[in-house]
């Protein structure tokens, strides 16, 4: 009875299909920089497990700037808004620092110093085009049931640009440079890359455009002094809102595994060597990835249900469950017959697909529960932090996640590749195997576990958000008032 009392704040669908295309152009570069690790090794010169030691240095560089950057980006108004100025701003800088460090100085001249200074630069804009990104669901809405439909499209855009990017860059790019990542094949594809990103971004502005106004950056606070942002609000903010670190402490052990069976390195060795055809893995983990769409949409509804804490709750059992069989399965058998086998690969296929639709119900729930804490953080400051609540986030999580690449390049140093980097024409060896179902199943389940046991304390449930709108709603009354 009291959620109807609540007047929400709502979007047409189609400015959010449009809107949540950023996520493609996202997904672009997050693909590019998944083989960096090759680029270093080929186009700089620089050993396997240094390359993998810069990227872990780097990403904490990321985390370090994000609280200056998100203050920034918080006071940053214009008559215009803010979100479509910024993204530009991020996307220019980004662009240029990948197409300097792939095409222009990869020619084995340039070492260390060249490489690891480019790829900062992409780091800065990376940094300031992600924060300003993850602050739109919250803006756009702030109705429990159409907040994770968004961050449906949200899903579906980070899994399927990804899969088509793949498509493209394995099954129609890499064969004409011999199936190995040459830097000729990375600069061939990162011009494509950056093409690609620049158009969905532009075509976003045209969802964006209606949300993207100065009224809906405002906070709370009376005086007119009050929505300032410092970053004494982002250390209060780390201190004193608890649902905000139990949360980040779940999605940051998620990602760190995502981190890690996403490089480019780890693929190669489950489906080019394990596997033993990539051409055929990667096409198989596409068509398990399509339908696993669905599962979007059945966990968006169950959010809207049941709240985002449940579902993340619930999602978060299914995944340890599927990825535990997926082991069980890949262990007990020649993973050659995968691709040999119809029955083999059915069963691969089976569970590649639901464990790509329930990874996608949990980016899902998590999307939602970042724009419910935000608005939490209204309730409890008085002050609109958007900004500050995601580069917190990405603050604490480059930290952790910077492990990945490192975790990564270890782990196939360990079983031999010290000075060279996996290729699909190599060996199945049992190290190989078993490198590769740890990084790629096993650590998943294990952050999984830790993300669970996390969020058993987080208390905005489903009932506690609606009190949270109507606090909101009742305060924004009285200032209208």
């Amino acid at each position: 009875m009291e959620e109807k009392t609540i007047t929400y704040r709502k979007i047409p669908v189609w400015q959010v299909i449009l809107g949540q295309l950023k996520n493609g152009a996202s997904m672009a570069f997050y693909v590019l920089i998944g083989m960096v690790t090759y680029l270093g090794s080929g186009g700089y010169g620089i050993d396997t497990i240094v390359v993998g030691t810069l990227l872990t240095v780097s990403r904490v560089f990321d985390g370090v700037i994000d609280p200056f950057l998100a203050v920034w980006i918080d006071r940053f108004n214009t008559k215009h808004g803010k979100l479509r100025i910024l993204m530009l701003i991020g996307l220019g800088v980004r662009a240029l620092a990948v197409l300097l460090l792939f095409n222009i100085f990869s020619n084995g001249k340039h070492g260390i110093v060249m490489f690891l200074i480019l790829y900062l630069l992409n780091i800065v804009g990376n940094s300031i085009f992600d924060i300003v990104s993850n602050m739109i669901p919250a803006v756009m809405t702030n109705d429990p049931k159409q907040r994770p439909s968004i961050e449906v499209w949200g899903t579906v855009y980070s899994y399927l640009f990804p899969t088509v990017f793949t498509v493209i860059s394995t099954m129609v790019i890499l064969p004409k440079f011999n199936n190995e990542y040459s830097v000729a094949y990375l600069s061939t594809i990162c011009i494509l890359y950056v093409v690609i990103a620049a158009v969905l971004t532009l075509i976003s502005f045209i969802g964006l455009t209606p949300i993207d106004k100065p009224e809906n950056f405002e906070g709370l606070s009376a005086s007119e002094d009050g929505d300032d942002v410092s970053v004494r609000d982002m250390m209060k903010f780390l201190k004193d809102n608890k649902p905000f670190r139990l949360y980040t402490i779940s999605c940051v052990a998620e990602k760190l595994a995502q981190n890690v069976n996403s490089q480019s390195i780890i693929t190669t060795m489950v489906f080019g060597i394990l596997v033993g055809n990539i051409q055929f893995g990667t096409m198989l983990t596409i068509v398990s990835m399509l339908p696993a769409i669905i599962f979007a949409i059945i966990g968006a509804k169950y959010a809207g249900k049941h709240g985002n804490l449940e579902a993340a709750r619930t999602w978060t059992l299914v995944s340890m469950a599927i990825a535990a069989v997926s082991i069980a399965f890949c262990a007990v058998i020649d993973m050659k017959n995968i691709s040999a086998n119809i029955i083999f690969t059915v069963l691969f296929f089976i569970l590649l697909l639901a464990g790509n639709g329930a990874k996608m119900c949990i980016t899902t729930a998590n999307g939602a529960m970042r724009a419910d804490i935000v608005d939490y953080e209204l309730v409890r400051s008085g002050k609109y932090l958007p900004a500050v609540v995601t580069a917190t986030y990405n603050f604490i999580d480059q930290i952790v996640t910077s492990l990945g690449a490192t975790i990564a390049t270890f782990g196939v140093a360990m079983i031999g590749y010290k000075n060279t980097l996996p290729q699909p024409t190599d060996p199945a060896t049992g190290a190989v195997k078993f490198m590769g179902l740890f990084l790629y199943f096993g650590l998943p389940l294990i952050t999984w576990a830790l993300g669970y046991l996390a969020l058993k304390g987080y208390h905005l449930t489903k009932e506690e958000m609606v009190n949270v709108q109507a606090a909101i709603a009742e305060k924004r009354s009285e200032e209208n008032a």
